[in-house]
């Protein structure tokens, strides 16, 4: 079977090489199956042979159009062992360069962690579709497998799931809630949701996850079948993503029974383009085109910054600073090590400067900093130690705990530069251990000209972050408004 690694790559690079936001849904019709109560093994095995042969032929016409495929894993399911035979033939039938998704809704928590591991690992799909009702615990298992991609069930266009969906009041429904909690679940390129056909609910979701890959489940009105709910163009203006992407929509069935499928699919995809255009035209963001769409150039910590912000990393408000300043913002970061995909990108983060630099040991500052110290240290396979943040009066009464030899280089982490005192006084105490310190790296530098009065001490600053950058990145995002960019970025 072939290796389908990364979802997010092959994604964008099938919609650029086949200018389409359309996948293929490789599932019929329910209504087309015989009863499965008088259906003898034999005419099971006729239906699922010649089931294949129609599928073959819907990649066949249409792998140049979609830019994913997607199957229904109940529908397979339903029809015993042969159906999870044509699932593993359909597998192998897809073209190489189009993600698959398996729209599986798993809901189970205490299977997750072995159905994960057969379909990215057996199964090899690039893409899942989770009910998240149990909750992170059910979805973790799933995001620990790189490059693959989870979608979260947020809502459906089933009439009777809106006394569910709407509750507790439509102004603050539960699939919104359910929206909001997923984003601190993973990034964007690792968690997705999935929406039924509905425009309003849709556009009221892009709203909330301005960023987020949204799949559309259903069928979506085409031309000369239009309604008020499904119109096309009204589920583009409310699901499109300000540069006119990050939306999947599925190809119509009704297309594929047409005489000449692939010209009428041909149609829809060109029309759709004709919507992402206007959705993008004049955006000042867009720094590279493609012959019909452009794409967004992204920094290349923008997913890490949102992900802050969205677990509330970032809040506004006067609080006073471990320096004795008022500052009208705070930057929490104690939340990160709860939540293991946010540090371990964080940790990643750390290592790609500390990589490039020459170092014995790791020394993390008390308290912030010790966990990511903890974590580079076991990811770097380098030894660590800390300066205590106070001598003990008991046992051994050390100034440094961890082992360490006089005249080591060590390497110090810490968490947010602002007067840099803690970490120049930590690093002190270090050097009077007979240790050598000439670099220090931080998450956030808030750029109030303290890595210039560090490089007088004698200290080498970096940092994975600036303010700056993270205050352009959350206005950009529509995150934060004009008020709050100036309170980031101002001098205090």
């Amino acid at each position: 079977m072939t290796d389908r690694t990364n979802f997010f790559d092959k994604l964008l690079a099938a919609v650029e090489s086949n200018q389409s936001l359309l996948y293929l849904a490789l599932d019929p019709d329910p209504e087309t199956l015989p009863p499965q109560v008088s259906m003898t093994g034999e005419e099971t095995q006729i239906f699922v042979t010649d089931l294949l042969s129609k599928l073959k032929c819907a990649i066949d016409q249409t792998a140049d159009l979609i830019c994913a495929c997607k199957i229904t894993l109940g529908f397979y399911q339903s029809l015993g062992i042969p159906g999870w035979a044509l699932l593993q033939e359909i597998l192998t039938i897809i073209p190489p360069h189009l993600p698959v998704i398996l729209d599986a809704k798993h809901c189970d928590l205490n299977t997750s962690a072995v159905f994960a591991k057969i379909v990215f690992q057996d199964w090899r799909v690039d893409a899942i579709t989770l009910s998240p009702y149990a909750g992170f615990d059910q979805v973790a298992p799933f995001l620990l497998y790189a490059g693959k991609t989870v979608f979260v069930l947020c809502a459906t266009a089933n009439p009777s799931a809106e006394a569910v969906q709407e509750y507790p009041t439509p102004n603050n429904p539960f699939y919104l809630q359910l929206v909001r909690l997923s984003q601190t679940w993973g990034t964007p390129e690792k968690v997705g949701l999935e929406v039924g056909v509905l425009p309003d609910m849709l556009a009221r979701i892009r709203k909330e996850a301005p960023e987020r890959l949204i799949l559309v489940e259903g069928d979506i009105a085409v031309e000369n079948d239009l309604t008020e709910e499904n119109d096309l163009a009204q589920l583009l203006a409310a699901g499109l993503s300000k540069n006119g992407e990050d939306l999947l929509l599925p190809v119509p069935p009704s297309l594929l029974a047409e005489k000449e499928p692939r010209r009428e699919i041909e149609k829809l995809r060109d029309s759709i383009n004709k919507q992402r255009l206007r959705a993008i035209e004049g955006s000042p963001t867009c720094e590279l085109w493609l012959p019909d769409v452009c794409f967004l150039q992204q920094e290349p910590h923008r997913d890490l910054i949102l992900q802050l912000y969205d677990i509330g990393c970032v809040v506004f408000g006067d609080h006073v600073q471990a320096s004795g300043a008022v500052f009208p913002y705070y930057i929490d970061l104690r939340k990160i090590i709860s939540i293991p995909q946010i540090f371990h990108q964080i940790v990643s983060a750390y290592a790609d400067i500390l990589k490039d630099l020459k170092f014995d040991r790791i020394a993390g500052i008390p308290y912030g900093s010790l966990p990511t110290a903890t974590g580079l240290a076991l990811r770097m396979e380098r030894p660590m130690i800390f300066p205590r943040k106070e001598v003990k009066t008991y046992g051994a009464g050390k100034l440094i705990e961890g082992h360490f030899q006089a005249g080591e280089t060590i390497v110090v982490v810490d968490d947010i530069l602002i007067s840099g005192k803690s970490v120049m006084e930590g690093a002190a105490k270090l050097k009077s251990a007979g240790l050598n310190v000439e670099d220090i790296v931080v998450l956030i530098d808030h750029e109030q000209g303290v890595k210039d009065k560090m490089q007088a001490n004698g200290y080498r600053a970096h940092s994975v972050l600036a303010l700056s950058e993270i205050a352009q990145t959350l206005y950009q995002a529509n995150r934060i408004d004009t008020e709050q960019f100036h309170l980031l970025t101002a001098e205090h």
